[in-house]
């Protein structure tokens, strides 16, 4: 498993874009300064941060409105087979709340909670940007 990125769930994506590029100096992965997402790379490393328009995640979980009173991060992990991983944590104890589904043509998710509540996504990537 590989920690793939903190994803910050927004109400006002252009105006955090623009503190993550142009106050904090990261690199945005592909210029969407109006969202619904963008992922933003430091210097070094692999992980980065990303930005996501809360309504995106609305739709997905139908508990999360346009205003910031739930949740405000989402723990993105990505593994290799995302079928297999499910079975293997639901065998655990842990409960899916949406998924295995495709989110992208890119990519399958699966979301969870963590035990204080806060969203965990498990991503497959199906397709690498080029």
């Amino acid at each position: 498993m590989e920690l793939a990125q903190v994803r910050l769930l927004v109400t006002d994506f252009a105006a955090c874009y623009r503190f993550y590029s142009e106050i904090l100096g990261l690199k945005p992965q592909s210029g969407a300064a109006e969202g619904p997402y963008e992922k933003f790379s430091p210097a070094t490393g692999s992980a980065g941060i990303a930005l996501q328009d809360r309504a995106m995640m609305a739709e997905v979980f139908g508990e999360l409105g346009d205003a910031a009173m739930g949740h405000r991060s989402l723990v993105v992990l990505r593994v290799d087979d995302l079928d297999i991983y499910c079975e293997q944590i639901a065998g655990r104890g842990a409960t899916l709340l949406h998924g295995p589904a495709h989110m992208t043509d890119r990519m399958r998710v699966a979301h969870l909670k963590d035990p204080e509540g806060n969203l965990v996504e498990l991503q497959e990537w199906l397709l690498l940007r080029t």
